[in-house]
């Protein structure tokens, strides 16, 4: 059960959560650890979102499964209301997007990748997306068709984190907040070093658009863009501390030091 911190050989703990106030650092984050088959959520329960997913994932065990349909859950081992239940994806174009991949922990044997397919259709691993922005192939889906690809193609081992950034700025909806950026770090082991790489997601426009439509007023036409970037200033954006993975960025320097590099396509990622 749950993220294996020695899945890659030496020992990768999951990003730990900082306050989300930078101007207060000495307060304590107040989240929950949830076990999961191959994979963990840390839940902030007074964002009832995540602040970081870690799933173990094994290029040379991947198990195909066909869709059967969503069935999403709440986690019974939390209280509901620590949770982002139906109600806020009812009625709009928010899609339930999947934070853990549904296919990225489903490997091994065949019972256990059912079990793992399950799990990750419980709500504490979803936040919402606009439905454009989650059914994209250029965009979040394509990022993760080719991380899962990579894995797959090279027989890796892959561990991956992703969680929406929770910022104090975000727009209220429906009792939370909506967050307007997500981040995926991959990590795997090039010979015998560490290599991660870092991603940022922006659906800025389509929540501002969401928002502007539930308040009557006339939205504006927005997109969405999609970066890689360098992992400490993921870091920093999501509060998150990752020591491990920010050394171990794969991003070249010179690239770095221009600032995030937008890609129009999952080929132009550089792994």
């Amino acid at each position: 059960m749950g993220y294996e911190t020695d899945f890659l050989g030496g020992e990768l703990p999951m990003p730990v959560p900082l306050p989300l106030d930078a101007a207060q650092p000495d307060a304590e984050p107040d989240t929950v650890l949830l076990d999961y088959v191959h994979f963990s959520v840390r839940l902030d329960q007074r964002r009832r979102l995540a602040r970081v997913t870690g799933v173990n994932l094994d290029g040379a065990q991947l198990v195909e499964r066909e869709r059967s349909g969503d069935r999403w859950r709440l986690d019974p081992r939390i209280p509901a209301d620590w949770q982002t239940g139906p109600a806020v994806y009812a009625d709009n174009p928010l899609d339930r997007g999947h934070l853990v991949r549904r296919r990225d922990p489903v490997w091994g044997d065949p019972a256990v990748a059912a079990r793992a397919e399950s799990d990750t259709f419980h709500y504490p691993n979803a936040a919402p997306q606009a439905a454009g922005f989650n059914q994209s192939k250029e965009l979040w889906l394509g990022l993760e068709d080719h991380v899962l690809a990579f894995g797959e193609t090279e027989r890796l081992r892959l561990s991956v984190f992703t969680a929406p950034v929770l910022a104090l700025d975000d727009p209220p909806y429906r009792g939370i907040r909506l967050p307007r950026r997500f981040f995926k770090v991959v990590a795997w082991l090039r010979g015998e070093r560490l290599a991660a790489a870092g991603f940022v997601l922006d659906q800025s426009a389509l929540i501002a658009s969401l928002v502007a439509r539930e308040a009557g007023a006339l939205p504006e036409l927005g997109g969405f863009r999609t970066f890689q970037a360098p992992i400490a200033e993921i870091a920093e954006l999501a509060r998150l501390a990752m020591p491990q993975l920010v050394a171990a960025d794969r991003m070249p320097r010179a690239v770095a030091a221009s600032g995030w590099r937008e890609l129009s396509g999952p080929e132009e990622l550089l792994l």
